[in-house]
C-alpha cells in the first residue's frame, strides 16, 4: 500500500480512534462500499457499536485539502444511508465533529468526541 497523504491522515485517525477515545479495533471499518442513490460510494473509516449500529463516521481528506462545506456535505449523504450518532472530518491538522440528532435531521458540532462507552 502507498502511504498518500490521505493515507497518512487515515492511518493517524485510526490511531487515534483507539488510543485516544478507546474504540476497540475490531469495530473499526475501513474503505467499504456504500450504495448512495444508485451510485457506489466508499467511505474512509466507519466504527461500530457493539449491537452493529454504526456509531461513527469519518472522511480523511488530505492535509493540503482544506475542509469545506462539500465535505461536510459529503459525509452527510453518506449518513443518509449509514445513520450514524457521530460524524467526523479531518485533514489531519483542522478536525470537525458532529453529534447527529437523527430523528430531528440536525447536528450539532462538538469541540471534540466523546470517549466509546461500550
Amino acid at each position: 500500500m502507498v502511504l498518500t497523504p490521505e493515507e497518512w491522515v487515515r492511518q493517524n485517525t485510526i490511531q487515534y480512534l483507539i488510543k485516544e477515545l478507546n474504540i476497540p479495533l475490531s469495530l473499526i471499518n475501513v474503505e467499504k462500499q456504500i450504495k448512495l442513490h444508485g451510485t457506489t460510494k466508499r467511505y474512509d473509516i466507519v466504527t461500530f457499536n457493539p449491537d452493529g449500529s454504526i456509531h461513527l463516521i469519518v472522511e480523511c481528506k488530505a492535509d493540503s485539502i482544506k475542509i469545506s462545506q462539500d465535505t461536510f456535505d459529503q459525509i452527510a449523504r453518506y449518513n443518509l444511508v449509514l445513520k450514524s450518532t457521530f460524524l467526523m472530518v479531518t485533514n489531519g491538522i483542522d478536525h470537525y465533529y458532529c453529534k447527529m440528532d437523527l430523528q430531528n435531521k440536525r447536528y450539532s458540532f462538538l469541540e471534540t468526541l466523546p470517549e466509546y462507552q461500550k
